[in-house]
């Protein structure tokens, strides 16, 4: 068993440890520990040094300051064992602000695993249905096991997702219709009453996914969401992360709200609690009432947003109206990976093309002296690109 080796050890040192005594024990111990951790291998958390990372929607104002005291109480208090009653505990603050039950919300490390489980589930009863341009890499999760692909609806001219199109293209073999709002990479957010009349009709037909990672940065966010309709006995899953708005992407939470049948049914394609963790728990329950930080990353979001909207206009481009952390830039005729690795020579790290929109760019937020080195970059950038273009 696990605990011989450690006894063996113990009797065959007793008498030393005797002589030192308990307290030259734990001196013994944490002196190994000191040396065991001067010999680890430098690890870096964040971005490189000198490296505007810009690429991934992130909130680099976060974890906030109330969020890192309870990670390190949790960390030291609660790192040796599992995190069930912390989990309990932001479950029920989930469901208290929503007025829904434990039974509604179902965890994950982030809400991927939650939206990969998701899709999986309902790619057991047909395709998934999507907009040609939306976050797609949890849906395409199915594929991977011989599910049939994505079935995409094109966006429209303005880049919108057409909600009249996908509504016609439900049919027998759609098993989940998945939709972003706001969306990503576009940034654009739907009108919420269609939105709702959307869910409503389709919902009759097939499980309807809304993806809602960025809410909370909405004007009015509640005006937008579509978890009433979960409430009100609708077959609509909404999820939702703490990987934007409060800054814990790499903390890993996130939660999917639906019926309690649908919970049920979506729980048993994943692992459950087993993927959560004390420290990212503890995050989340710092932050989830924390309106000081929201408000405050919130408005250094929207203060980078006009900075970037600015250079955009300053360089003769054009971009779409953003509700969230990044904003999709028109480069025109411009190549945007070519722009990307424009922007990577200046330590400035972008997104590159999506699909097959090959001139459309998106750039996440991230510190003001990061969106400063963006905007700073952008002409010699975009000479870099058409230089690019024409070799």
């Amino acid at each position: 068993m696990s605990y011989n080796r450690s006894r063996r050890l113990f009797i065959g040192g007793s008498v030393a440890a005797s002589a030192i005594g308990a307290s030259g024990l734990s001196n013994l111990v944490s002196a190994q520990s000191v040396e065991a951790a001067a010999s680890q291998p430098s690890v870096i958390y964040g971005p490189k040094p000198g490296v505007a990372k810009l690429n991934a929607n992130e909130n680099p104002f976060g974890p906030s300051p109330a969020a890192l005291e309870a990670i390190a109480t949790a960390s030291a208090q609660g790192g040796a064992y599992y995190a069930y009653p912390a989990a309990m505990t932001l479950l029920d603050m989930i469901a208290e602000r929503h007025g829904i039950t434990r039974k509604h919300i179902s965890l994950s490390a982030g809400s991927s695993p939650i939206l990969s489980y998701a899709a999986v589930a309902a790619s057991k009863n047909g395709k998934i249905l999507g907009p040609d341009l939306f976050w797609d890499t949890t849906s395409k999760a199915p594929e991977k096991q011989g599910a049939p692909e994505i079935m995409r609806i094109a966006n429209t001219a303005e880049l919108d997702i057409d909600l009249d199109a996908m509504y016609a293209a439900i049919d027998d073999s759609i098993g989940m219709v998945h939709i972003c709002n706001p969306n990503n990479p576009t940034g654009k957010v739907l009108d919420p009453n269609k939105l709702r009349d959307f869910c409503i009709k389709a919902s009759k037909k097939t499980l309807v996914l809304v993806d809602e990672a960025y809410n909370e940065l909405i004007d009015e966010p509640p005006k937008h969401t579509m978890i009433p309709l979960v409430k009100a006995g609708h077959n609509v899953i909404v999820a939702r992360t703490f990987s934007k708005i409060y800054g814990l992407a790499g903390m890993r939470v996130g939660y999917l709200i639906a019926s309690e049948e649908n919970t049920e049914w979506i729980n048993r394609y994943g692992m459950g609690g087993y993927t959560l963790n004390q420290a990212g728990l503890a995050a989340a329950i710092a932050s989830y009432n924390d309106d000081a930080f929201l408000t405050f990353s919130k408005e250094k979001i929207y203060e980078g947003k006009a900075m970037v909207m600015d250079a955009v206009k300053a360089n003769g481009l054009t971009a779409l109206p953003s509700s969230t952390n990044f904003i999709f830039v028109n480069l025109g005729d411009g190549n945007a990976e070519y722009f990307r690795q424009a922007m990577a020579e200046k330590d400035v790290l972008i997104r590159g093309i999506y699909r097959t929109y090959d001139n459309w760019s998106r750039v996440s937020m991230g510190k003001i002296a990061d969106v400063k080195r963006y905007v700073d970059a952008m002409p010699a950038a975009l000479d870099k690109m058409y230089k690019m273009q024409n070799t």
